[in-house]
């Protein structure tokens, strides 16, 4: 008998299509087993449609903070985040970052006559990758070309592609060489505000910290000084602690700063990426097959 999938609050024809491809049924919620949830992102509806007949529930975000900090998330349902199902993407855009800030492109958009060739070579750099999930081990792969020493932050073990991995525990150790520290790890209890005044120090005063992970990572303040005084070289920023970044933020006055407004996941990358979960997850659900990204109610990813 095929599994019984409610896709809802908003039955999005994208997943209801995804549900489908696997040869499951989508129904109402009450007849339901499993859920693809996409609605408000708030976590008191996710919380009003569980019942006892739902077994699993698939969360359409990488990040599922919110959920995990509401209580949500507990042993039964099992939950799943769309972790991994963006990597390339969202790590192209790292990349993008990072050449934008060795040829010196956010000063260089803002200038109003010729200047100085400050720009320098990218190639060779060293890349310190800050939580080496779906994003950091793409973007691993993507640096190939440039020949890049890259050093993981990671609790996973080998990380292929990396010249040396440091468990998450000891991650200021792979700061001070590094040119770029590019951060992709999940946000959590642990990983808030794991870079400040501290870590700023440690990093070279030429280096750029690069953040396509969440805002609440970085300590603001800490890093607005950092940059106002030359501490570190620069920033490039998808995501910001407040977000979005109010008009009138000292982040926008600075031109060793590059902002982008949370959107190194393209919409229609979104879309595929986050299908695509889906079906391989209700496939593997119907088959009793281990469960792709499945969330950890005791570390909160």
């Amino acid at each position: 008998m095929t599994v019984a999938v409610h896709v809802g609050p908003e039955p999005v024809p994208a997943l209801i299509d995804a549900v489908h491809r696997a040869g499951a049924r989508v129904v109402p919620l009450e007849q339901a087993e499993a859920i693809v949830y996409f609605g408000n992102d708030d976590p008191d509806e996710v919380r009003s449609m569980l019942h006892e007949g739902i077994r699993w529930v698939q969360l359409p975000h990488a990040g599922i903070e919110r959920w995990a900090a509401a209580g949500v998330i507990t042993g039964h349902p099992v939950f799943t985040a769309a972790t991994g199902s963006y990597g390339r993407p969202v790590a192209e855009h790292a990349l993008a970052m990072m050449l934008a800030a060795a040829r010196g492109l956010p000063r260089l958009a803002r200038a109003k006559e010729w200047g100085p060739n400050t720009s320098k070579e990218f190639a060779g750099s060293t890349v310190a990758i800050v939580g080496c999930g779906g994003i950091g081990r793409a973007l691993i792969r993507l640096l190939e070309p440039f020949g890049c020493t890259v050093v993981a932050v990671s609790d996973s073990g080998e990380v292929p592609g990396a010249a040396q991995v440091v468990p998450r525990a000891r991650y200021r150790e792979a700061l001070p060489e590094a040119d770029y520290v590019v951060i992709a790890a999940p946000a959590t209890p642990g990983t808030k505000g794991m870079f400040a005044t501290r870590e700023f120090e440690l990093m070279r005063q030429d280096a750029w910290l690069v953040n396509v992970a969440r805002g609440g990572l970085v300590v603001t303040d800490d890093l607005v000084d950092a940059l106002r005084t030359g501490r570190i070289g620069g920033a490039a920023l998808d995501v910001t602690a407040p977000e979005p970044l109010p008009a009138g933020h000292p982040l926008w006055d600075l031109d060793n700063v590059l902002i982008t407004p949370h959107s190194a996941n393209p919409r229609p990358a979104y879309w595929r990426g986050l299908a695509e979960r889906v079906t391989s997850n209700v496939r593997r659900f119907q088959d009793g097959a281990p469960l792709e990204g499945v969330v950890s109610p005791a570390q909160g990813f």
